[in-house]
């Protein structure tokens, strides 16, 4: 049964024509996954506002056949998947319009920890930015922080191999099926990050680290996190990509200035400079602003004492706790309560400094 249910998952990636958003729209109009293979084409145009002509090209029958193939790989392998309605996927993604509906990994992480950051950087890392990151890294440990990046060369690598020496849980997001590794040269630390996090892709087995992959793949290494941290980048590029799409998603985003003459300083000064991110110069300044220099646990304990809040607010904050950063409209949704009403709700909370509103309308537990 679970094995024909990721079939019909994978096969709705495969949709010819049809992506994310529609898939999404499919999906809530036809009620079932199993409806988008098995209703006629014509109940389906009826259903939803997707054309007859785009229905007609999506070819369910070779989606379902290649899909099949697959799952065989997967359950041979061991390989975890996470579709975009199951508990395992990224809630923070989630919250992105053009998340991918599936997402496979190979290792033991938490696409859900309390504390997610990015760190991105150039392939060509000099002497500068790599004691710059392990200053940061190093001083993550024992603050409940998963650090994703994207296993390239430079500052990518050192992110990782520094996460392993640490001790702190790191995932790599690949531009490419899991069947392969690229660059190669990585393979090692790749192996040792498997025990405390491991690596995730959108891409299926068989898929190449194709150029246009990888400014797919930044936008869930942003997507996935609360902040991304930029060390070193040149004027252009992927960590600029990244820091974009961060902002795009309404995430913080950190840069480490550096010489005005050094040509991989460049991209991180202008992102300073353009206010399109915070200035840092050690993990201190940073998780001063992001407020993690304390434990999690005694948030925990405080939230659980909101006994003085009304059982509507007592809702809300329920659903926040699970959700960590959401919508009005969203939280609308899952409430089944109004707009307006969960306006004056939300109102009341951020008052009493339960609440705090995040940039792009969105809001999460203090």
């Amino acid at each position: 049964m679970q094995n024909s249910k990721l079939k019909y998952q994978i096969a709705l990636t495969l949709l010819k024509g049809i992506g994310p958003i529609k898939a999404r729209q499919l999906l809530s109009k036809l009620g079932s996954i199993e409806s988008i293979f098995e209703d006629s084409l014509v109940s389906i145009c009826k259903k939803t506002t997707i054309s007859h002509s785009i229905l007609k090209e999506m070819n369910r029958e070779k989606a379902l056949e290649t899909a099949e193939a697959h799952v065989n790989y997967f359950e041979k392998k061991n390989i975890q998947t996470h579709f975009y309605t199951e508990d395992t996927y990224p809630r923070r993604l989630k919250q992105c319009a053009d998340a991918p509906l599936l997402l496979f990994s190979e290792g033991k992480m938490d696409l859900n920890g309390q504390r997610m950051v990015a760190i991105v950087g150039t392939r060509n890392a000099t002497d500068y930015g790599k004691t710059v990151c392990e200053e940061i890294v190093k001083n993550c440990v024992d603050k409940n922080i998963t650090i994703v990046s994207g296993m390239a060369y430079g500052i990518d690598i050192c992110t990782h191999q520094l996460c392993v020496k640490y001790g702190i849980p790191t995932i790599g997001v690949l531009g490419h099926g899991l069947d392969r590794l690229y660059p190669s040269e990585h393979k090692n630390i790749a192996t040792k990050m498997i025990d405390n996090g491991g690596l995730l892709t959108e891409y299926l087995p068989g898929t190449n680290p194709d150029r246009e992959n990888f400014p797919m793949r930044n936008r869930i290494v942003a997507g996935m996190c609360d902040a991304t941290i930029v060390i070193e980048s040149k004027i252009a590029g992927g960590s600029l990509i990244t820091a974009d799409l961060a902002n795009d998603y309404s995430r913080d985003v950190f840069a480490v200035p550096g010489n005005v003459g050094q040509i991989h300083s460049k991209g991180c000064n202008l992102l300073i400079s353009k206010q399109k991110a915070h200035l840092i110069t050690d993990c201190n300044d940073f998780l001063t602003w992001m407020q993690w220099k304390d434990e999690i646990k005694p948030k925990a304990i405080q939230r659980a004492l909101f006994t003085e809040f009304s059982i509507e607010e007592q809702e809300l904050i329920a659903i926040l706790e699970t959700e960590g950063e959401i919508s009005i409209d969203s939280l609308s949704i899952k409430a089944k309560v109004s707009v307006s009403k969960v306006s004056v709700l939300l109102f009341n909370l951020e008052m009493s400094g339960a609440v705090k509103m995040l940039p792009g309308k969105k809001y999460k537990l203090i």
